[in-house]
C-alpha cells in the first residue's frame, strides 16, 4: 500500500532545480537528458520527471510529470520519453531516490565507442563498482534501453548508455546530481589520460578496499 502523499510541490520545485544544475554545470546542454525523484503520490507510488521536449529554464511545476510505477502518466504534459528506466530503476532499486539522465559531452563521446570508464582512477567506485559499465545501445525511449540500462547499472549506482549518454541514481536528487558530476568528470579524466596511451588500471583488491572506504564515507 502507498504510503502518505508527500509535498509534491516542493519535490516539482527540486526537479526544476536539478535539472537547470545539470546545465548548468555543462553535465549536460539544452533540452536533453531528464531528472526524476521517487514520490507517493495520492493515487499510488511513482515517481516525477521531467516533461517531454520543454527546455528546462522554461519549466514551471505544472509541467513536471507525475508517473505511476504501472507506468501511467498522470500530468497534462507526457513525460519524458526516457520514462521507462526511470520506473524501472525506481521498481527494482530500493536505494533509489532519484535519477539523472545526462547527455555529458565527455560521456557521450566514451558511450559512442561503446567504452565504460575503468578503474583508472580510486574514484570510479564512487559509482558503487570496481568500474562503469557501458550499457549495449538500443533506440531512445524503448524497454530494450531500459532493459540494457539496468543490466549495467547492476551493482552499481551510475553507467553509461552507448552512443547516447549517461545515468546516475542516488538515495535523494542531490546525491543523484553529484554523482552525475562526478562521471562525467572521471569520463573527461579518462579521456585526456587516452591521450597518452591506455592508462593502467587499479587492481580489484586496490578497488575493494576503496569500495570499502567509501561505504561510509561523510557518515559521522
Amino acid at each position: 500500500m502507498p504510503g502518505p502523499p508527500q509535498d509534491e510541490a516542493a519535490l516539482r520545485a527540486a526537479v526544476i532545480a536539478a535539472a537547470r544544475a545539470m546545465n548548468a554545470a555543462g553535465i549536460n546542454r539544452g533540452k536533453a537528458g531528464n531528472v526524476s525523484v521517487r514520490v507517493v503520490h495520492a493515487k499510488g507510488d511513482g515517481f516525477l520527471v521531467t516533461p517531454s521536449g520543454v527546455p528546462y529554464d522554461a519549466l514551471a511545476p505544472g509541467d513536471i510529470v507525475p508517473v505511476l510505477l504501472d507506468g501511467t502518466a498522470l500530468g497534462p504534459r507526457a513525460p519524458s520519453s526516457e520514462w521507462r528506466f526511470h520506473r524501472d530503476i525506481y521498481r527494482t532499486r530500493a536505494d533509489a531516490g532519484a535519477v539523472v539522465h545526462t547527455h555529458g559531452p565527455h560521456s557521450a563521446a566514451l558511450a559512442c565507442h561503446a567504452r565504460g570508464i575503468p578503474p583508472f582512477h580510486y574514484m570510479v567506485a564512487r559509482a558503487g563498482g570496481r568500474d562503469i559499465r557501458c550499457a549495449r545501445y538500443a533506440t531512445f525511449g524503448t524497454q530494450a534501453l531500459s532493459d540494457h540500462a539496468l543490466e549495467a547499472l547492476d551493482g552499481r549506482r551510475a553507467c553509461l548508455l552507448a552512443h547516447h549518454g549517461a545515468i546516475a541514481l542516488g538515495a535523494t536528487l542531490d546525491d543523484a546530481l553529484a554523482l552525475a558530476a562526478e562521471v562525467e568528470t572521471l569520463a573527461e579524466m579518462f579521456l585526456r589520460s587516452l591521450a597518452l596511451g591506455e592508462p593502467p588500471s587499479l587492481p580489484d583488491d586496490e578497488m575493494d578496499r576503496v569500495l570499502a572506504k567509501f561505504a561510509d564515507y561523510g557518515r559521522s
